[in-house]
């Protein structure tokens, strides 16, 4: 809580009504989040039909936002990051209430992947919040805009079972959509315009440079290695619960906390990697970037192989702890060597890359579990793990060689 006020009285009640948009918004939408499998099994006509939807509901909307934030992003550079904000909370509210009154798998994941593509609210998101703080202290902005996901996604998770124990399906989607637009109407009604949103909603005469300002870190290296920790994370999206019962024949709630712990590591740590890396050179960062890929190497190995249920919860919450100093990190250094007037578009283009990235991992964790079956899970993640290590010391040795270093 130390941390959170802190953060609070450097950003100002801008940051606070940010935080509070991203919380509720994200924990409405994953109200059903856990709960997609029962609806899509209930309206399935077969099991063929219930095994490509059960996916597709949840790469749908991923595959939506990978084909469309560059381009949100792109408009919220010319028009600004907050009408980009309201415009996603939006499409969340109408594709949500939509959703509500479906009663055919297909008109779900059509609605599903018509959500991802118009909604996209964590990138524009992510570019205002720079605007508004001037771009200072971007890691620990970052890292509790995560942290804000994260815990709305808990809350919203736990909220989502107890509307289904009372209520039909349906109703959870209801809910979802009439807080979705509730927080539209929030943000565009409280968050201020950003003096340069005014400028960027005019026309531009001038073309905008591509190029990346001095001392900065390599952007592309840094997208593929944010992508592939990402994949690598996605592996157990699905088989998750299935490995659980099979290997250690765990009931459903130590499941669930086990897999709540990764959210709980992650919340817990994110905001401590970003204390730590604010300010610091980015060959510091990336060399500590080095050393996370390595814990998560050996953290999934080790969970790959106990057969020890307490020690393997043990490790998933580790695990999540190391994932704060990934994501929320490399994006701030993605943001740092990018322009002001182009952060819509390089906030887009890393939500791309991450939505394909997760589809790529879920893809790769179904494929090698049916081929090979649930034991091939842990290794496949270690692997990706390993060729994340890799990227990782190959970025860090570029920027120890680069002649900007210490800028």
């Amino acid at each position: 809580m130390t941390d959170a006020s802190a953060a609070l009285r450097s950003f100002g009640p801008v940051f606070a009504l940010l935080f509070a948009l991203q919380f509720v918004s994200m924990g409405a939408m994953e109200m059903s989040g856990p709960f997609w499998p029962i609806h899509i099994k209930a309206l399935s006509p077969s099991e063929g039909v219930f095994g490509l939807a059960g996916i597709g509901v949840y790469v749908c909307p991923m595959l939506g936002i990978s084909l469309t934030s560059a381009f949100w992003g792109r408009m919220g550079d010319r028009y600004g990051n907050r009408l980009m904000m309201v415009r996603a909370l939006a499409g969340l509210a109408i594709t949500q209430l939509l959703i509500a009154f479906a009663q055919d798998v297909w008109t779900i994941l059509a609605l599903r992947f018509l959500q991802g593509a118009f909604a996209g609210y964590i990138a524009p998101a992510q570019a205002y919040g720079v605007q508004v703080t001037g771009g200072r202290d971007r890691v620990t902005l970052f890292a509790w805009l995560q942290v804000a996901t994260n815990v709305g996604s808990l809350g919203g998770a736990f909220l989502g079972g107890l509307i289904l124990d009372a209520l039909p399906f349906a109703a959870i989607n209801l809910a979802a959509g009439m807080i979705c637009a509730l927080c539209a109407a929030i943000a565009w009604a409280s968050l201020p315009v950003p003096p340069s949103e005014a400028v960027a909603a005019k026309p531009a005469k001038a073309k905008i440079t591509a190029h990346a300002p001095t001392g900065s870190a390599p952007v592309p290296g840094l997208l593929l290695l944010m992508g592939m920790l990402l994949a690598s994370r996605m592996v157990l999206q699905v088989p998750f619960s299935l490995y659980m019962t099979h290997h250690f024949g765990a009931q459903h709630w130590i499941t669930g906390l086990s897999y709540g712990l990764l959210a709980l590591g992650f919340v817990v740590a994110a905001p401590l990697w970003a204390q730590r890396f604010e300010g610091r050179s980015k060959s510091y960062v990336l060399g500590w970037g080095v050393l996370i890929s390595a814990g998560c190497l050996a953290v999934t190995h080790l969970a790959g192989i106990t057969g020890s249920i307490a020690f393997f919860a043990a490790l998933y919450f580790v695990w999540g702890a190391l994932l704060g100093g990934t994501t929320p990190v490399l994006l701030s250094l993605i943001s740092a060597a990018t322009q002001n007037d182009r952060q819509g578009s390089i906030l887009g283009l890393a939500q791309t890359c991450q939505q394909s990235a997760s589809i790529a991992g879920i893809v790769a964790g179904v494929a090698v579990t049916q081929f090979f079956g649930l034991e091939a899970a842990f290794p496949l993640v270690s692997t990706l793990y390993a060729l994340s290590l890799l990227v990782a010391l190959g970025i860090w040795l570029r920027a120890r060689r680069s002649p900007d270093e210490g800028s």
